[in-house]
């Protein structure tokens, strides 16, 4: 093979080489989220996006994908006006101007409220984040309206959106209302929705539910030397974002030491690298995992000072 010859194959693998070594280091950023200020003419409309309930307008979505979707909105007496939207990141005004169906004589003023205050209210969650099986109270304060509309969006037979029961507001113009879901719910994020009995105006709150899940954990040795790293890895299926590992066994060991708080990937996977030290007295040992808020927990075993 001639020089030149082996000079060009030569180049070539270089480039190939960096082109690899680049693409590497390069890291897409994470797209940016699309916010829809959303008015309606006359106000009240239902707001729909890609089929679910998403409050009364005017209102507000914050955190939508950029991309195609599907915009509605619907109001009794009314027209419903749909439109397939392409949201990009920033923020985008839409007004849907509703035309009155033949016949029929649109209701402007469903639910007359007590006083002639404007019509406003607040919402808030109690907590956070709950476990399967909790209850939430959801709270605010609201004038200008007799009663309080509560909406819980989430997955499962949530997706939807489903009413719960209205709320009447104190005389101090405070609301509360608890909502016991049981055990039959998917873990993921809920948003409740708060309108006011005209549903001129909406306000929300998001929430997360972990649990009905597994925790589990694996070693990648079961005979471990004093001194080796061993692999401890599994799953967590109940939305929690991250999970406690406690080390159990001989000597020190004997009332469970944690050994680290490990975050949950994007597939549902963890994983940590442990170093045993040489103080570890040989026996054997229990890795205890949990979600964390301890909703789920799972275990394994693995020896130390026996290996061959």
């Amino acid at each position: 093979m001639s020089s030149a010859w082996q000079t060009m194959i030569r180049n070539i693998f270089i480039i190939l080489l960096i082109s690899i070594l680049l693409a590497g280091c390069i890291t897409s950023e994470p797209a940016e989220k699309g916010t829809l200020q959303l008015t309606s003419s006359p106000a009240g409309a239902e707001i729909y996006l890609d089929s679910q309930y998403q409050g009364t307008a005017p209102g507000t979505i914050a955190g939508v994908e950029p991309g195609s979707h599907t915009l509605e909105f619907r109001l009794k007496g009314y027209k419903s006006w749909k439109s397939v939207i392409a949201v990009s990141p920033g923020t985008a005004n839409y007004v849907a101007a509703m035309s009155v169906l033949p016949g029929t004589e649109p209701v402007t003023d469903a639910s007359p409220v007590a006083t002639g205050e404007p019509v406003d209210l607040t919402i808030q969650a109690s907590r956070d984040r709950i476990i399967v099986g909790d209850s939430v109270t959801f709270s605010g304060i609201t004038t200008g309206t007799t009663a309080v509309l509560l909406t819980i969006i989430g997955p499962g037979k949530y997706s939807n959106g489903i009413a719960l029961e209205d709320v009447k507001p104190a005389a101090s113009d405070e609301w509360s209302a608890t909502w016991n879901p049981g055990t039959r719910i998917q873990s993921g994020t809920y948003t409740i929705i708060a309108a006011d009995a005209g549903k001129t105006v909406s306000r929300r709150a998001t929430f997360t539910v972990t649990g009905d899940g597994v925790v589990s954990v694996s070693p990648s040795s079961y005979a471990v030397v004093t001194g080796e790293t061993v692999v401890l890895s599994g799953r967590c299926t109940t939305g929690a974002p991250t999970v406690r590992v406690v080390l159990s066994g001989p000597g020190r060991f004997g009332g469970g030491v944690d050994i680290g708080n490990i975050a949950v990937m994007a597939d549902q996977t963890w994983s940590m690298r442990y170093t045993t030290d040489l103080s570890m007295p040989a026996g054997v040992y229990s890795v205890y995992v949990s979600d964390i808020p301890q909703s789920t927990s799972g275990s394994a075993q693995f020896t130390i000072g026996f290996a061959s």
